[in-house]
């Protein structure tokens, strides 16, 4: 190992990079490109850390029109020694991606981080948990390839163990395979266990605002390197304290990606995650009469059957079927044949379920 690349190493390891990362870049070092990770992007700019130092550069070379090609915190890039304004020239191809739908009614996907291990979803436990939204947290985390951590926060507004314990309940039936952490940043309760599972890898931090994200990036990265603001008593939402999506190295080990309240979760082709997410449904799909049951009426459905003995919760089924429905008319926003066919058939399973429904009030009367 040359003496510059010993040099990468051991400045840039505390970012995540490895060997792998160094075969990948291989091509670029003989072109006389800097290698770093981008630890901001803001406006067409981002700021890369790399051996030298961090760098501040432009993305406009590497911006193409496909929004989710663009340069995001995470990126491993290559970058010019010099330049003025110096470029970004290209990033090396992700391991993961952290993808969303925007607001758009293009059906775009914008891309909120890269190269992540851990999706840690905050939910505080200031307000009542909405439990449809961390499922659909949970599907764009499972989407993107990172593994969900689920952190219930501000756990010292809740004194009263049984009740507490009753709500990780609650997350735990909504989150199956997904580790459910309480976590106090302010009495520095269950952090320890936190700080462990982030130690390695790269972890995202999401949640909507007034979930405690920056108060928990604080306590994790042992300074208070973010803004921190008093959540609104009446809802629990706070202003978006966090601007921009910042990577920060970790004293104990790992990397964190802190982002801004995302008051939007759109799913973007995120049909493996939703079935992640409710594996349960997924299993109990299998032992339907029709493979391409759509648990509403059909004869013969395991699903169904599931509800009515109350081994699946009714809610959890609607849920899956929102996020299923919305999933594929995202997908499908860009066929017009597609989503004409998806219309027709939605009407056609909500009348069945509609007289279904009806035929069974009818018979307990």
């Amino acid at each position: 190992m040359s003496s510059s690349s010993a040099a990468d190493f051991s400045v840039l390891a505390p970012y995540g990079w490895d060997e792998t990362w160094a075969k990948e870049f291989a091509p670029y070092t003989a072109d006389g490109l800097l290698a770093g990770r981008v630890v901001r992007v803001d406006r067409g700019q981002c700021d890369i850390v790399t051996a030298g130092g961090t760098l501040r550069a432009d993305t406009a070379f590497v911006t193409p029109h496909d929004p989710l090609r663009v340069v995001c915190t995470g990126d491993w890039v290559a970058v010019e020694p010099g330049g003025n304004p110096r470029y970004v020239r290209a990033y090396l191809p992700r391991r993961t991606a952290f993808v969303r739908s925007t607001s758009s009614k293009r059906s775009e996907g914008q891309i909120l981080a890269a190269n992540v291990d851990h999706a840690i979803v905050a939910v505080s436990l200031a307000v009542e948990l909405d439990l449809g939204r961390i499922e659909r947290f949970l599907a764009l985390a499972w989407e993107s390839g990172a593994q969900p951590v689920v952190v219930l926060t501000k756990a010292d507004l809740v004194p009263d163990p049984v009740t507490l314990a009753h709500l990780v309940q609650d997350v735990e039936t909504t989150a199956p395979g997904v580790p459910v952490l309480t976590v106090s940043a302010i009495a520095k309760d269950g952090l320890d266990v936190l700080v462990s599972l982030v130690g390695s890898g790269t972890s995202v931090l999401l949640g909507q605002s007034g979930a405690g994200k920056s108060t928990l990036a604080n306590a994790l990265v042992g300074e208070d390197v973010m803004d921190v603001r008093a959540a609104r008593d009446v809802d629990g939402k706070g202003r978006h304290t966090t601007t921009t999506r910042n990577l920060l190295a970790l004293p104990g080990g790992g990397v964190l990606i802190d982002t801004p309240g995302l008051r939007g979760v759109g799913l973007f082709d995120a049909e493996t995650g939703v079935g992640q997410v409710f594996s349960e449904i997924e299993q109990l799909a299998a032992d339907c009469r029709f493979s391409d049951c759509g648990h509403e009426s059909e004869p013969g459905c395991a699903v169904l059957r599931a509800v009515d003995t109350g081994e699946l919760p009714v809610r959890r089924l609607e849920s899956y079927r929102k996020l299923m429905r919305e999933n594929q008319w995202i997908v499908a926003k860009t066929d017009a044949r597609l989503r004409s066919e998806i219309k027709k058939d939605w009407k056609k399973r909500g009348a069945e379920g509609k007289a279904a429904m009806e035929a069974k009030r009818g018979r307990r009367h």
